[in-house]
């Protein structure tokens, strides 16, 4: 299982580096396993949706989209608040199994990082 693990994080790592090299999505970004050493600071984050969930019953009603990692061991979210949903229609779905970068402040939340994002413009993914 472990294999399989790292094999997605390689994979995620070298589409970053591809893209970053064309001058695209992943230029000037840091990777989802790096992002806890930018707690506070303004940046990109790049990775693969591996796991999603919508907790529509709970306060705030956010979807979590998580990078590199699934949930429970995510190593990076994104956040999304139930009121900025209607601009990003269903990220869980959209977005599933997609290296996307999120740009926005890093913070901390029960010690993983994660960017709330509230606008699309914050998300952008490989695909044209």
């Amino acid at each position: 299982m472990s294999h399989i693990r790292t094999a997605r994080k390689v994979f995620a790592l070298a589409l970053c580096l591809l893209l970053a090299c064309q001058g695209a999505l992943c230029a000037d970004s840091i990777s989802a396993a790096a992002a806890k050493n930018h707690i506070g600071e303004n940046a990109t984050v790049c990775g693969q949706v591996v796991s999603t969930h919508y907790s529509d019953t709970s306060r705030g009603k956010p979807t979590f989209l998580n990078l590199d990692e699934p949930y429970p061991k995510q190593i990076f979210t994104i956040v999304i608040w139930g009121n900025d949903r209607p601009k990003l229609g269903k990220p869980e779905s959209a977005y599933q199994w997609k290296a996307v970068c999120v740009s926005g402040m890093i913070e901390s939340y029960r010690g993983t990082p994660q960017i709330v994002a509230r606008e699309p413009a914050q998300i952008t993914t490989s695909e044209k």
